[in-house]
């Protein structure tokens, strides 16, 4: 598994390539900033479409790309990324595929659909890379993983990690691993969210003012991940170094553990997992594979 720290942090040298990005929404737009806050693509180079027009020319206009329709943005591109709902992967790929450049990549964020529906739908032989990023893109501190199909090559692999990189983490895996990605890091940070919130009620309960708990439980929270981040340290050795013998840290941790805290953190990301290998199939069929 490769990964590579946010590119945001450290632009390197930019793509000789264009890219298209078909449909932004909020993870669509949220890409197109990173990419050019990162240095990795100049304006000129970048092309959206979107089916709001209002939201289109909205966003062609803050961040100075071409506004275009969806087969003009395709023929124009080296890299499309296709950022629309699950269901309009299908009918925007055979709208798009007959005007690909040769040797383009088709990079698809849409949660669920798998590989072989994304590829079904392009040229024979065409690069497909499958995305899996999370909502702490839009603020560039996201989670991405990236599937590559069978005719993508190590350069636009490469490329994909690259782009992706401005939005945060980039992790390479196998698709059979999208399903658990999706249970772990796409479904993570509602976890994550309820767990800030009862952090911050426990300091409610405990008597500090609301604005106050909320900020230091959020605090603590991202502290907490940097320092598994940065140091590289097991997170069990990191809790150690915080548990001191009959203190206060144990005390809690004993009643975390006595209510099942890890159990129930593991079976929520099985469960979420599991629907989505669901959902996926339910693509699939959609798409009339």
């Amino acid at each position: 598994m490769a990964q590579a720290e946010p590119a945001h942090e450290r632009t390197g040298t930019p793509l000789d390539k264009t890219l298209a990005c078909i449909g932004v929404g909020a993870m669509g737009e949220a890409l197109v900033r990173g990419i050019l806050r990162a240095g990795l693509l100049h304006r000129d180079q970048v092309w959206v479409t979107d089916a709001d027009r209002e939201k289109l020319a909205r966003v062609a206009a803050e961040h100075g790309v071409h506004a275009a329709a969806n087969p003009d943005a395709a023929r124009m591109a080296d890299i499309v990324i296709v950022a629309v709902k699950p269901p309009l992967v299908a009918p925007v790929l055979r709208e798009i595929g007959p005007e690909l450049k040769a040797g383009a990549c088709v990079i698809s964020i849409a949660a669920g659909v798998p590989l072989k529906v994304i590829e079904g739908h392009l040229p024979p032989g065409m690069a497909a890379i499958r995305a899996m990023p999370n909502t702490p893109c839009l603020i560039g501190h996201g989670a991405i993983a990236l599937a590559p199909g069978r005719h993508a090559s190590a350069d636009q692999v490469t490329e994909a990690q690259r782009l992706f990189g401005a939005l945060g983490l980039t992790v390479i895996v196998s698709e059979s691993h999208m399903d658990a990605v999706t249970g772990l890091s796409g479904s993570g940070p509602a976890y994550v969210y309820l767990f800030i919130e009862a952090l911050a009620d426990g300091g409610v309960q405990a008597g500090l003012p609301r604005d106050v708990a909320l900020r230091l439980a959020a605090q603590t929270v991202a502290g907490a991940a940097r320092m598994v981040l940065e140091t590289g340290r097991h997170p069990g050795e990191l809790k150690d170094m915080v548990t001191s013998p009959a203190g206060t840290t144990i005390a809690g941790v004993s009643v975390l553990e006595d209510r099942g805290f890890r159990g129930a953190a593991l079976r929520a990301v099985q469960a979420a997992a599991v629907r989505s290998e669901e959902l996926g199939r339910l693509a699939g069929q959609e798409a009339g594979d």
